[in-house]
């Protein structure tokens, strides 16, 4: 008999006490019949069938076959079944890259608030990080072609990108990184030539996800403008041609990657392939950039719940395991690492659900949401995926040996967990972001009122305490505009005074149905406020630490059900 705590087979939502409270104040009421029986069904496929697909199809990578057999040059990418099975439960059964863009979905008569589909990536990505790349590049490609896409090019593909029919699917991507440029995008070398009313591209593309989707948004300079992002345009590329035959672009190589290795990633040669202009010529990074910040979001989501993962893992081990005649559970110095685990993943599923909260004010046409979502998008990508590293590799720890080997997770997740911190923009250039979005966007002001709206509305018990270092945060913000060597510790100091007011407001908002979890979230803001934004000195005697017993008893309930799937 095993001593060795396993917790397949947990229904990954069911065990998660504060996740259906928290839906009761971020999903409108007319969806709550709809999406948490879908919450559901995600939460038992992740504690069972999605882990072992994920788990297989993470040690199957793609595999690139360049030519056919008869030695015709057509670049294909082979995936795992595991792979493709994982890819019909998102894009298929769950409908993750469509529900933001039509009617339909899970039987609903339009399109669906931004938190089911959040709350479903959620739960998804603590089996699968990998498939999260191609699904939230479909859906942002999807978003990007519907605000500046022509009615043809719209017309002609937004049936095919918003397919829940596997057969009829078009998946989506996003080529812009150069192997020169990296990080400066308006350094990009990718040409386009107008011929006789056709582009055509000419350039390399150094790591380009989902590199056989049928359709990538692509930056690319047209021949005789001007250096710099005001030169660039944006096409739409097709993997292959109207008449059905191959576009002269190439995969040249797959990436040999850290991490998300059940997808694929390639390095691609555009040889004249054809491409359609999307919006207005010289546009082309303001277009690009609505997408990046969509995608931002999206890594933010996924890191949320790889914490939650990483916590809800060590939260389960704890329990169960006993050493030295004890539960880890019960010993002081397990309980303070849970703490630390527990406190940045609910930060983080606090900050990606308020702001999907936001993202729907700002679609609907708010002008004040817009710019606090301006800020609030690379603040998540910034400070989220950072804490989701740390998160993983202490997760990990609490396993133990076990969690070194690859028969559990742990290694995969620390390993995707790195890659929040990369794609879309590495931490110094979001940071950068952060100070450029609250000083030149007016996004600073446009938070800190949002933020003290939100206090004036509930009331807090921390209502002071929170104003004091928003107003401070604010102020270190706006400093760091001719400091940006400071800018990441501004940046991390408004993350952490934002998730505190989340947490806050959400304590006040589920008083009156789950005044356990309210006051939990209460606790949070505190420990927030008191470990995060107060100063500390290191060679002082500790005060007691902050009672997170109950809190911690709570973060996880240990059901059961039986597995999905047998061994």
């Amino acid at each position: 008999m095993s001593d060795i705590p396993d917790s397949r087979g947990t229904n990954a939502f069911r065990s998660d006490p504060a996740f259906a409270a928290l839906m009761t104040i971020y999903l409108p009421d007319d969806l709550q019949g709809t999406i948490l029986p879908q919450l559901d069904t995600m939460g038992a496929l992740v504690g069972d069938r999605l882990e072992r697909l994920a788990l297989t199809a993470d040690g199957n990578p793609p595999v690139l076959h360049p030519r056919t057999r008869t030695g015709a040059d057509a670049p294909h990418v082979e995936k795992h079944p595991a792979y493709e099975e994982m890819e019909r439960i998102a894009f298929g059964q769950f409908g993750l890259a469509a529900m933001s863009h039509r009617a339909g979905v899970f039987g609903h008569p339009d399109r669906l608030h931004p938190m089911a589909k959040y709350a479903l990536v959620y739960l998804f990505v603590q089996a699968e990080f990998g498939l999260c790349c191609p699904l939230s590049m479909t859906d942002s490609l999807t978003r990007t072609l519907t605000k500046f896409g022509s009615d043809d090019l719209k017309a002609r593909h937004l049936d095919a990108l918003t397919s829940q029919d596997m057969d009829d699917l078009c998946q989506g991507a996003m080529f812009m990184t150069e192997q020169a440029a990296g990080s400066d995008v308006g350094a990009t070398t990718t040409i386009a030539r107008e011929r006789d009313g056709r582009w055509r591209l000419y350039g390399d593309k150094w790591f380009c996800s989902n590199p056989d989707a049928g359709l990538a948004m692509v930056l690319a300079r047209p021949e005789g403008q001007q250096d710099g992002t005001r030169g660039l345009s944006l096409f739409l590329l097709p993997r292959d041609l109207p008449d059905g035959s191959r576009n002269a672009c190439r995969i040249v190589r797959l990436k040999d990657k850290l991490g998300t290795r059940s997808m694929a990633s390639g390095e691609i040669v555009l040889e004249g392939a054809e491409a359609w202009l999307v919006g207005e010529a010289g546009q082309g990074f303001k277009q690009m950039t609505d997408m990046i910040n969509m995608s931002r979001l999206a890594n933010g989501v996924r890191s949320a719940g790889l914490m939650r993962r990483a916590a809800s893992e060590a939260l389960y081990i704890a329990r169960h395991r006993r050493a030295f005649g004890q539960r880890l559970m019960d010993m002081p110095l397990m309980r303070r690492q849970l703490a630390k685990l527990v406190l940045p993943a609910e930060q983080g599923r606090s900050m990606v659900f308020h702001t999907a909260r936001i993202l729907h004010a700002a679609d609907s046409g708010d002008a004040t949401a817009a710019r606090v979502l301006r800020i609030l998008t690379p603040l998540i990508k910034f400070r989220t995926c950072r804490d989701a590293r740390q998160a993983a590799g202490d997760g990990m720890e609490v396993r133990g040996g076990c969690g070194y080997i690859e028969e559990f997770s742990d290694a995969r997740i620390l390993r995707d967990a790195h890659l929040g911190s990369i794609w879309e923009g590495t931490s110094n250039i979001v940071a950068l972001d952060v100070a450029r979005a609250a000083i030149r966007a007016g996004s600073l002001a446009a938070l800190g009122g949002y933020l003290r709206g939100l206090l004036d509305d509930i009331g807090a018990p921390l209502d002071v305490e929170i104003r004091l270092a928003l107003d401070r945060a604010e102020a270190l913000m706006a400093a760091v505009a001719d400091r940006p060597d400071e800018v990441r510790r501004a940046a991390s100091a408004l993350y952490h005074v934002t998730s505190a007011t989340f947490l806050a407001w959400e304590s006040a908002h589920l008083a009156a149905r789950f005044p356990q979890i309210a006051a939990d979230r209460a606790t949070l803001a505190r420990t927030v406020l008191n470990h995060r934004l107060s100063p500390r000195d290191p060679l002082a005697m500790p005060e007691p630490p902050a009672d997170l017993t109950g809190l911690l008893d709570r973060a996880r309930i240990d059901t059961q059900p039986r597995p999905l799937a047998a061994e």
